[in-house]
């Protein structure tokens, strides 16, 4: 019930249709209750006139009384049938609006949770997992709530007034519909048991289908380079027949449902249509006449109907179960990191502090980072080199707080990150990360997420010490030219540019670049530098790069290596003391100390 109790939360302004919904369907039923009642009547009205004209005479009936009397209730047949139409229609109009509206809330209310996540969080589910429970996860619960605000009100509701109606009418033979209830209880009960684990397995496989999906067309370059078409789609086939087999197989159990359903029709049918006319044979129509067989046969569709719609909504709703348990598991996860209340709003200058800090991934055991010590004064320009896995990425993550630390303490203007508000702290703490994301939408529309009003001169300047000036202006369009998603229409080089001028647009106190001018020449890559130390002189800039040009005009450079700080000074210092900055240098053709 939790669970449902956290759903029912997406409902909000829908809660008037969704009370309006079940209203008419009970109004619905009621009508379509009442005019089996009315059609016996008139049967037995007609049957009476026939009787009566055809007797002895002086005892007959006039016929224009008959037929007035007949045309009556016909009338009131139609507007019955009419106010019945038109419940239905006010049904279907306010189930369509509530469970459309409470989908539009529950995908809302999940994208504002994912949107909170920290990257912990975001990696405990997995991109492919988030998406499925933003599309397919939300559809299913989508028509389970439209079939339980309908369907599943109709359904006992026509059970039971068609059950009374028919005992009104045929008296102790109605109690056969009754009869009929624990063999569809418990052959409903089997299916179910039998079906939920498949699901379970569904939606994971549903998940891995995805993941392999994304990987594949976010690869594609990569496929189509060596060729792995073919086996990219064996890979996929293989997962998707896999998937299909276990639909498959779901689905049969939850397809013994409909026979189950049919032999308790068909069963009762008979049973009344034996029973019925042995009674009325034998008793003249005294005990039963024709018009109470006629409502009873109909009584007996609409109640074993209304047990077919219930076991379709039980199908759904077996299906959505665990659907609603996957998207509160999204809804009632918390951030990993979180706004302390009344958190400071100011960061007072660039400096960054870390004190014996450490961090590890997740519940892994091995820590990524260790025993880290360093101190960067207020608008010192500071390179970071190491091998690949040494936490250089690990380490300057800290410091927006993308992720807490594990042990000590990262402090930036003095403060303790984790004293700061969230967006105040990643507001003056910029990061250029080492991929490049850009978004469908125009080249001023991708700047503008540094500064959503920014002005053109701003985009002039900042593009300027990026130096995206140069082939922005070469760009028909200028700052209107069209960006594909993720930038497939740019280069490397101009990709990272553009999202260096993006960041600078939000004039942070720390800059941060993570790998940032990697795809940019080594003369560009000096002019960018040039420009941000004559531009920004109150900014820290933390540049991680490959390149020993790229840093070796930095304040400090620091080496890592196996998630520990391993040195630190420049780059005159470090060629005489550091023998990892000397190879590095003399891999990259630099220059070495003389030997002693």
């Amino acid at each position: 019930m939790s669970v449902y109790k956290i759903l029912a939360g997406s409902i909000r302004e829908y809660r008037k249709e969704s009370l309006e919904a079940p209203l008419f369907v009970s109004l619905e039923v009621v009508m379509e209750c009442v005019i089996p009642f009315a059609v016996a009547r008139l049967v037995n009205q007609i049957r009476a006139a026939g009787t009566s004209l055809g007797g002895a005479e002086g005892q007959g009936i006039p016929l224009s009384l008959n037929l007035g009397t007949l045309a009556q209730d016909g009338a009131l047949l139609v507007v019955m049938a009419c106010l019945s139409l038109a419940f239905g229609i006010l049904a279907g109009n306010a189930c369509s609006t509530a469970s459309c509206g409470f989908a539009k809330n529950l995908r809302s209310d999940l994208f504002r949770a994912v949107q909170a996540f920290s990257f912990e969080n975001i990696d405990r589910f997995s991109t492919a997992s988030l998406v499925t429970r933003l599309t397919t996860d939300v559809s299913n619960v989508q028509n389970a709530y439209m079939m339980i605000i309908r369907t599943a009100i109709r359904g006992p509701l026509m059970l039971v007034f068609s059950f009374i109606m028919a005992y009104i009418m045929g008296g102790p033979i109605a109690l056969i519909f009754l009869l009929a209830a624990p063999v569809l209880g418990g052959g409903l009960y089997a299916v179910a048991r039998r079906a939920m684990p498949t699901f379970k397995r569904l939606f994971r496989k549903y998940d891995r289908l995805n993941a392999s999906i994304q990987e594949d067309i976010h690869g594609i370059r990569v496929v189509k380079a060596f060729v792995r078409e073919d086996f990219e789609r064996e890979r996929f086939n293989a997962a998707a027949e896999e998937l299909c087999a276990d639909f498959t197989r779901a689905e049969r159990i939850l397809a013994l449902n409909n026979p189950l359903m049919q032999f308790c029709l068909y069963a009762v049918m008979l049973f009344v249509l034996y029973y019925g006319t042995w009674t009325v044979v034998t008793s003249r129509g005294l005990d039963l006449d024709v018009g109470q067989i006629s409502s009873l046969l109909t009584y007996g569709v609409q109640i074993l109907g209304s047990l077919m719609r219930l076991s379709m909504v039980f199908v759904m709703i077996t299906m959505a179960r665990e659907s609603a348990v996957r998207i509160a598991e999204v809804l009632t996860e918390r951030s990993t990191l979180i706004s302390p209340p009344d958190g400071l709003r100011t960061v007072r200058d660039g400096s960054v502090s870390f004190e014996g800090v450490s961090f590890r991934y997740g519940t892994d055991g091995r820590m990524a980072l260790k025993d880290a010590t360093l101190h960067i004064r207020s608008g010192e320009m500071v390179g970071i080199l190491g091998g690949t896995g040494s936490a250089k990425s690990t380490l300057v993550q800290l410091i927006p707080r993308l992720y807490d630390v594990t042990e000590g303490v990262v402090r930036v203007g003095g403060q303790d990150v984790r004293t700061y508000d969230l967006t105040a702290l990643r507001n003056q703490v910029a990061v250029v990360l080492q991929k490049n994301e850009l978004f469908s939408g125009t080249l001023r529309e991708n700047l503008r997420w540094g500064k959503a009003d920014a002005t053109d001169e701003e985009l002039d300047e900042v593009c300027r010490l990026a130096c995206a000036d140069e082939f922005i202006r070469r760009m028909p369009e200028g700052y209107g030219t069209r960006i594909e998603q993720n930038g497939t229409n740019l280069s490397g080089g101009q990709k990272q540019r553009i999202c260096l001028a993006r960041a600078l647009l939000k004039r942070p106190r720390v800059l941060i670049l993570d790998d940032a001018t990697s795809a940019v020449d080594t003369r560009t890559d000096a002019r960018i530098r040039s420009a941000l130390r004559q531009s920004l002189p109150d900014t820290t800039k933390i540049i991680i790069a490959q390149r020993i040009l790229s840093v070796q005009d930095a304040d400090r450079i620091i080496v890592m290596e196996g998630g520990t700080i391993n040195a630190t000074g420049t780059h005159e210092e470090l060629l005489r003391t550091c023998e990892i900055y000397q190879e590095i240098c003399g891999s990259q053709g630099g220059t070495a100390p003389p030997a002693e």
